[in-house]
């Protein structure tokens, strides 16, 4: 068997095409511009390229994009009152502060000042109890367009066997209820789970989302199962020459392939998926804040 490729890339602009009408319309019905505030605090070359690319496709989706840019020795107490500030402006309905955090600040403490509301990310403790409890929310990004992409493939998803490999606040346990939420049978597994082969071999959904290079390979995986790979992990590729890298999953791609229905590449599977459900989740904070009907086919 080879696996049909779930290409995120493509799903990501269509995801995006659809945020853009959305928000023409807003103008034009409603006269509202739903507005995105990124704060990156230092000088992360990663996070700076990833807060980039966020601006760019906001503005490209016709959303207003606030930037606020502090320096690495910024106290808790400025960037606190900064978001004090966002959950006040009413031209802000998405606020998003770039992790990690520099050390000597309390990422917790920070994620939960956000105003809930605003929360684009998910990552507030109310919008984790608010999914947990099968309740309105705002949904992790990764998490969510996994749940996008499983549904466009399969439709329903009632009934389906699903093993989540990973439990992290960021996107294991979040996948998890989605998965729930869509009425699957779902085993969150990890690095202590006995016999996880054997799990993972059972499941019609594998999500990898552990954070190990091709930790998961071929004969992990029941023929014709779905595989979502979460993992973006640089290792050495010495084929290319002295020094250089390449990006693979979580999930041997090679051998999962074969036996797999379905497969998310990497790159170009789950992470192009993340930033269009920022956008989407911005979009979705904006209708609830004005009171509006939530755009159809962009949330849990």
């Amino acid at each position: 068997m080879s696996a049909q490729i779930i290409d995120g890339k493509a799903f990501a602009g269509t995801v995006r095409e659809k945020v853009a009408a959305h928000v023409t319309k807003l103008k034009s019905e409603n006269n509202i511009t739903p507005g995105l505030a990124v704060v990156l605090v230092g000088e992360d070359p990663a996070s700076q390229v990833y807060v980039r690319s966020k601006g760019k496709q906001t503005v490209e989706v016709g959303m207003k994009s606030v930037e606020h840019k502090l320096d690495v020795e910024t106290s808790e107490a400025d960037l606190l009152a900064l978001i004090d500030q966002l959950n006040n402006d009413d031209s802000i309905h998405g606020i998003l502060v770039q992790l990690p955090l520099p050390k000597h600040l309390d990422e917790d403490l920070v994620i939960n000042s956000i105003s809930p509301a605003k929360d684009v990310d998910g990552f507030h403790i109310s919008n984790v109890g608010l999914l947990g409890t099968g309740q309105k929310s705002m949904v992790p990004c990764t998490p969510l367009g996994c749940l996008m992409m499983l549904r466009d493939h399969h439709g329903s998803l009632s009934g389906m066997d699903a093993v989540v490999i990973g439990r992290s606040n960021i996107v294991g346990k979040p996948m998890a209820q989605l998965l729930l939420g869509d009425s699957c049978t779902v085993t969150i597994a990890h690095s202590r789970t006995k016999d996880l082969p054997e799990v993972v071999r059972r499941a019609d959904i594998v999500v990898a989302a552990v954070g190990r290079p091709e930790m998961v390979p071929g004969d992990w995986i029941k023929e014709g199962a779905t595989v979502i790979d979460v993992g973006i992990n640089r290792i050495p590729a010495p084929e290319k020459g002295e020094g250089k890298h390449r990006l693979v999953g979580d999930v041997d791609y090679a051998s999962c392939a074969e036996r797999a229905g379905a497969i998310t590449p990497v790159p170009g599977g789950v992470g192009p998926m993340t930033i269009a459900c920022l956008l989407a989740n911005t979009l979705t904070a904006c209708c609830r804040a004005n009171g509006l009907e939530e755009p159809e086919g962009l949330t849990a």
